[in-house]
């Protein structure tokens, strides 16, 4: 009795191993993939246009890369302008359940904020709060990639109450072919 259901249970731990040997990981999906867009070094400029923040010129660059898998994406900013320098981080990926790209990203200045991008074609627009300085702010903004995917246009909007709103900043990105030598 006892090889028997030694026997028994060494059949369905082989069938248990084999079964778990089969299951491959899951892979990112065409809508994962669609921001590998963003991936690369990018240098910016633009301007803060006068408003409930600043306002004034600005420079940066920008670095993200695929993680977890190529599910997500991971980027990181350095900007000079107005206000000196800011860095940050964000991340984002596909949310499957609604169909859009969640975002969330954090400041050295203790901002933190988090929206969503839809896509349509070459153009990803954006809408999302953000917490700065102890207040809320909305903002909006329309990213539009060139044919080549190789720059972007970036114009914003920020909105105190989510119905009126003022021109925020626009900016100009262009990746960077190769990264330069830090």
């Amino acid at each position: 009795m006892k090889r028997a259901a030694f026997a028994v249970g060494l059949v369905v731990l082989v069938f248990m191993v084999s079964t778990w040997a089969q299951t491959a990981a899951p892979k990112p999906g065409p809508e994962h993939q669609k921001v590998a867009v963003f991936i690369g070094h990018w240098t910016y400029e633009g301007e803060y246009k006068a408003g409930p923040l600043t306002g004034g010129k600005f420079k940066g660059e920008y670095n993200a890369q695929m993680i977890l898998g190529g599910f997500f994406v991971q980027g990181q900013w350095v900007e000079n302008g107005p206000g000196g320098e800011v860095k940050g981080f964000e991340t984002f990926g596909y949310d499957s359940a609604n169909k859009n790209y969640a975002q969330s990203q954090y400041q050295d200045d203790g901002s933190v904020g988090a929206g969503v991008f839809i896509v349509n074609g070459n153009t990803w627009n954006y809408l999302g709060k953000m917490d700065a300085g102890g207040n809320e702010y909305r903002w909006r903004m329309a990213i539009v990639f060139a044919a080549d995917l190789m720059s972007y246009a970036l114009k914003g909007d920020i909105s105190m109450d989510g119905s009126t709103w003022t021109p925020l900043y626009e900016a100009k990105y262009i990746k960077a072919t190769p990264a330069p030598k830090k």
